[in-house]
């Protein structure tokens, strides 16, 4: 089992950034494949941004290359999305997932965090 705890969502202007963590707890994060999701209202939950436990491969979602990272730190057991210069359509719950596989950017995760808020303001 592991269970995941995101936190560093907020209230931001359009072209400003957030960092956002996910904490897990009861396994080491080196051994899975980490991902974050969002969900808008109204809309499905999609992927951002995924890095597998194999090499550090990472892959983004088409709206946020280029403005998004997704990096991990083994020693904290801690996975963080920095998010730059952001824009009002990022707004959304962002969910941290994890798995022993290698689902990239699917939604084939096993364990799920509770979310934390993201709002741009324009």
């Amino acid at each position: 089992q592991v269970q995941l705890v995101e936190s560093g969502g907020g209230l931001v202007q359009a072209g400003g950034s957030l960092r956002l963590s996910c904490a897990a707890s009861g396994r080491t994060v080196s051994r899975y494949s980490m991902g974050w999701f969002r969900q808008a209202p109204g809309k499905e939950r999609e992927s951002v941004a995924a890095i597998m436990w194999t090499d550090g491969t990472t892959s983004y979602a088409d709206p946020v290359k280029g403005r998004f990272t997704i990096s991990r730190d083994n020693a904290k057991n801690t996975v963080y999305l920095q998010m730059n210069s952001l824009k009002p359509e990022d707004t959304a719950v962002y969910y941290c997932a994890a798995s022993a596989r290698l689902p990239g950017l699917s939604r084939a995760y096993d364990y799920w965090g509770q979310g934390t808020q993201v709002t741009v303001s324009s």
